[in-house]
């Protein structure tokens, strides 16, 4: 089931990301525009998603396809290099929300500063230019310019990333930390399936995740007690 559901949410991301390149009119009154550039941001979330699955082996018992499908996401998400991400993940969840911890940042618990240092410590040239490059094979399809790659390729890149870091990093593990959250230092979510898939496919239960990062996301719903 793993591997159908990782092809499904990059099969979704690249259709949907087609339709609305070629078909959905970009005008300021145009409110779909707006609730494509939302869903869009939404299969943009759902690919680092799958990418996490890949990183703690969930998608399948074979290592190899967690790899394969953990490359191809991590990289149509915004040209990153799974293997970095997974040996940085791995640093978060053994040292989560302290200073061996990649994701924290203890310097300030202002939204904005720290999603700059997580921006910083992540993001490098090479992904820049691959970005770039991809940027610009969209404008060779016919029917495609600046300002629709704009609008409905990078900016829920963009947006996607804010969703991630809010629910996954500085919402469950910003200061103060209280016994509460658990040897992981994490908050989660209150009990709601739909908000918890909505919000963020179930990543908000993240204490849940940190107890149990065996578990896939399309079954983290299960672990809320």
């Amino acid at each position: 089931m793993g591997i159908i559901i990782a092809i499904l949410v990059i099969g979704v991301w690249a259709a949907h990301l087609a339709y609305i390149l070629l078909s959905v009119q970009v005008a300021v009154y145009n409110p779909w525009m707006y609730i494509h550039i939302l869903i869009q941001t939404y299969l943009f979330t759902g690919l680092f998603i799958t990418a996490h699955d890949a990183m703690h082996g969930n998608i399948s018992s074979k290592k190899w396809v967690n790899t394969l499908l953990g490359y191809l996401a991590s990289f149509l998400f915004a040209g990153m290099y799974y293997r970095t991400l997974r040996k940085n993940h791995g640093m978060h969840h053994k040292h989560s929300a302290t200073e061996k911890d990649p994701d924290f940042y203890a310097g300030s618990q202002n939204f904005i500063k720290w999603w700059a240092v997580f921006m910083w410590r992540y993001v490098t040239v090479i992904q820049l230019v691959i970005m770039a490059v991809f940027f610009n094979l969209l404008l060779l399809i016919p029917g495609v310019n600046e300002v629709s790659a704009l609008l409905f390729w990078a900016l829920p890149a963009i947006l996607g990333t804010l969703q991630l870091f809010w629910v996954g990093v500085y919402w469950p593990h910003r200061l103060p930390h209280d016994e509460g959250m658990g040897p992981h230092r994490a908050r989660t979510q209150i009990k709601n399936h739909l908000w918890a898939m909505f919000s963020c496919y179930f990543f908000g239960y993240h204490r849940e995740h940190h107890n149990d990062p065996k578990t896939p996301w399309w079954k983290l719903y299960k672990a809320k007690p």
